[in-house]
């Protein structure tokens, strides 16, 4: 019988006419081998030795299709990070590409698409385990078939190298390949496959063992974002016709008692430790207590387009549009999680006004018969906005709008005010509960109480001031089930105890981190109030450089992290049918437009020479004066033009671009032939070429279409 978990040590025998991966602690497996260069994929009953490579790895990653070759990606070094009810979950570290072929001749877009991989690889912090289940939540895995392979029980949502994990799957289910010997002869289905397949998460984890009133217990915190629609802040918005919608990630907390797999159970309470939806004791088992939230997009049309202005432009489409994305999306939503309580940050007033109206014309399109109100809150002027159902007729009556104006509420630094919210959704809370199970003597999880419902948190990015409330509900429901279980007394809270506050707190703060990292390229913004409980000068001045940062990664260097995403997780497929290279990495921009930046840092450099350099006593200064006022008129008016021309310069993904980006550009490149300096030397250099120099950016729209 085939291993229902992943082989935890490999090794792969490389050699010119194959790669062979097998277990030396399972001599028993059969091995499998990729050969080369065909990439066949086939099972052999014996070790094959002798290859020219010898090598131990942590476990093959995938194989990736480019457009020259296939690679297999092994995981050469991985890092434990922490253990899971006994089990080691790991890190990525360092990855390894082998290719299929020995190619002689250089492809300078198969070269550009192996970076890519390779740094989004680098970039993703990735985790995996030999034996649990790290895309599902504690609650999903409870009712889980464990006679099935881990790779089968993964969520897709979360199964980050699914894609590049198709040509494993194929030939386990037969689609592909063959065996080899007396093999040959039995069912299609292939299991011994199944422990070379390796499901990997993208996100974050982070297990503490800590205390709270001198009770030792694990606190878990993991979140797990989709590889559906995932991409970088400006590229990647809103939802998509699947009903999937952009920077989905799925965060998780939990606390473990008794987290001792080396001690075994000492005793099993059975039902009779849960009576009216509440702990009772903490026992000597190993109990689990998590609650799940979510985050994700508007789930609606929109965008906004880069022109290198620090404020994008924003465009939505008619939200009448959107109604059956939504509905895709919702219906997964609800079946997954339960009733969906969407709270909503953006702000009311100025450019945000639109999305957050936009947000509510589908949430009242989606429900039967959609009640709008205004709420007063009892202790300030603040007015919640909510949008529930008279009745429920169908599915979709089961989503419940919530709005807080975040920035407005806590300006001035006032961010106790983000109570309110709280103290909104605490009727909510109550109902929804948590997920609460005590593993049994037989292996199997004697599910005590379950999460009913969901939050689902966004702003704009769905970072920052998701971030803030997402740590607020979920410190608000870990006092919860400290009280339940007797660890805290009613009217307590787990910040009562300032050592594990400061635990919650940084734990937290390096969510955020790592949610906006893999977004926005930069680390969150609000974290000194995360990590502190206090908004702080200090911190305010570190969100200056995080802002910063941001635009200029934003603008010049998100358009290859989207691109390394794209090819990473199946969006885009290289055309390897083809002949030469399609140089899709080319600037083909008209080199009248190249040239302004230069010019613009070759004026720059020059004034600043001219003023910083000493001068010989007897050199003559109008004619350096004169120079400089030239070079310092020059550089001002290719600053202008870069600013009034942003879109020619912003780094847009060369692979899937969106067609608002097109357009953009198109504008914009209109916009020069109307210039008066460079608008006649635009129009005699480009004429009759109005096809051409769009190059890349119309090949992706018409792929996209």
């Amino acid at each position: 019988m085939a291993s229902l978990f992943p082989f935890r040590d490999i090794n792969v025998h490389a050699s010119s006419s194959h790669y062979a991966f097998s277990s030396p602690s399972t001599p028993n497996a059969l091995t499998l081998v990729v050969d080369r260069p065909s990439g066949d994929i086939r099972l052999s009953e014996g070790k094959m030795l002798g290859g020219q490579r010898v090598s131990s790895i942590s476990g093959i990653l995938g194989i990736i299709k480019l457009r020259l070759d296939s690679y297999v990606i092994i995981i050469t070094k991985s890092q434990a990070v922490g253990r899971l009810k006994g089990h080691t979950i790991y890190r990525v570290t360092a990855t390894e590409f082998l290719p299929l072929r020995e190619r002689q001749i250089r492809d300078p877009d198969e070269d550009a698409y192996l970076v890519l991989v390779k740094n989004t690889i680098k970039s993703g912090p990735m985790y995996f385990s030999y034996s649990f289940d790290l895309t599902n939540t504690f609650q999903r895995q409870a009712h889980s078939d464990s006679s099935v392979p881990l790779w089968k029980r993964a969520d897709s949502r979360f199964f980050w190298n699914r894609f590049i994990q198709s040509d494993l799957i194929d030939f386990r289910q037969g689609l592909k390949g063959g065996l080899q010997g007396a093999f040959a002869r039995q069912s299609v289905q292939r299991p011994a496959v199944d422990p070379y397949i390796l499901p990997v998460m993208f996100g974050m984890m982070n297990t503490t063992n800590t205390s709270i009133k001198g009770t030792s217990l694990t606190f878990v915190l993991i979140t797990r974002r989709s590889r559906y629609r995932a991409g970088t802040r400006y590229f990647s918005r809103g939802i998509d016709e699947r009903g999937n919608v952009s920077n989905f990630n799925e965060t998780e907390q939990a606390v473990i008692l008794n987290d001792d797999a080396s001690s075994g159970l000492s005793s099993f309470a059975g039902h009779e430790g849960y009576e009216d939806s509440k702990p009772k004791g903490i026992g000597r088992e190993t109990q689990v207590l998590s609650y799940v939230q979510t985050r994700g997009s508007v789930p609606v049309y929109w965008a906004e387009v880069n022109t290198l202005q620090y404020t994008p432009k924003l465009q939505i489409r008619g939200v009448e549009s959107a109604v059956q994305a939504a509905k895709r999306h919702f219906d997964e939503q609800i079946r997954l999680y339960g009733d969906n309580y969407l709270v909503n940050l953006v702000n009311e007033k100025g450019r945000e006004r639109r999305v957050k109206e936009a947000y509510e014309e589908i949430v009242k399109l989606l429900l039967s018969s959609p009640e709008e109100g205004i709420e007063a809150d009892s202790r300030s002027r603040e007015k919640f906005g909510t949008i529930e159902a008279q009745s429920s007729k169908q599915q979709f009556d089961r989503l419940h709008y919530i709005y807080f104006d975040f920035h407005n509420e806590t300006k001035g630094l006032k961010w106790h005010r983000a109570q309110l919210l709280l103290d909104q959704l605490q009727p909510a809370l109550e109902k929804q509960q948590y997920f609460y199970g005590v593993d049994a003597p037989d292996g199997r999880i004697d599910v005590r109480n379950q999460q009913t419902s969901v939050v689902r948190t966004n702003c704009m990015d769905c970072l920052d001031r998701t971030n803030v409330v997402q740590s607020m509900l979920g410190r608000w429901v870990l006092s919860r089930m400290l009280v339940d279980l007797g660890l805290l007394q009613p009217g307590q809270s787990a910040q009562d105890d300032a050592a594990f506050e400061n635990v919650f707190r940084n734990i937290w703060a390096d969510n955020a981190d790592v949610v906006s990292k893999s977004y926005s390229g930069t680390g969150a913004l609000k974290t000194d109030f995360t990590r502190t409980g206090n908004r702080t000068r200090a911190g305010m001045l570190q969100d200056v450089t995080n802002s910063v940062t941001r635009y200029i990664r934003n603008n010049f260097a998100d358009g290859p992290r989207q691109d390394g995403f794209d090819l990473l997780l199946g969006a885009y497929v290289p055309d390897s049918s083809g002949m030469g290279s399609a140089l899709h990495f080319v600037d083909r921009r008209p080199l009248v437009i190249q040239c302004v930046p230069y010019i613009l840092a070759g004026c720059l450099f020059f004034v600043m020479t001219s003023l910083f350099t000493r001068r010989m006593p007897d050199a003559t200064a109008w004619p350096l004066r004169i120079l400089v006022w030239v070079c310092l008129a020059v550089a001002v008016w290719a600053g202008m033009f870069i600013r009034g021309h942003g879109a020619l310069y912003v780094n847009w993904p060369k692979l899937n671009t969106p067609p608002w980006a097109t357009e953009g550009y198109q504008d914009a490149l209109d916009r020069v032939g109307r210039d008066h300096i460079l608008g006649p030397l635009f129009g005699v250099r480009n004429r009759g070429k109005s096809d051409v120099r769009l190059g890349y950016l119309e090949e992706g729209k018409k792929r996209i279409e």
